[in-house]
């Protein structure tokens, strides 16, 4: 089993967290609410209802698939979970600009994507 390089810690006032080269979450145990609201905020968002619920279709996305979604499966799980208007993908936008899988899967404790640069 291949290990994962640790490049810096998320400091938090209980704990120190791994985190990999790419700011992903070297254990995915150590996620809590309190680890995603402080990668959000690394991100610079500030984390609200609908980034969470986002950020728990992505969490049960990953338990039934055993991978982060990239941005055409992350569209079409929030539709189906959340309504069409939610699972637009500039409505993702809107909420983790940037690359919403990447960044939805970071604040969500999940590896990164799968084809995802």
């Amino acid at each position: 089993m291949a290990t994962t390089e640790i490049y810096r810690y998320l400091s938090l006032p209980s704990k120190e967290i791994p985190l990999d080269p790419e700011g992903y979450l070297v254990n995915r145990a150590d996620w809590d609410q309190e680890v995603a609201e402080a990668l959000a905020l690394e991100e610079g968002i500030p984390l609200g209802d609908e980034h969470w619920e986002i950020i728990k279709v992505l969490r049960d996305f990953y338990a039934r698939f055993e991978q982060a979604p990239a941005m055409r499966p992350l569209v079409k799980a929030v539709s189906r979970a959340l309504g069409e208007e939610k699972g637009r993908s500039i409505h993702l936008m809107r909420l983790f600009p940037g690359s919403p899988p990447k960044v939805a899967a970071r604040i969500a404790g999940l590896p990164k994507p799968t084809n995802c640069l």
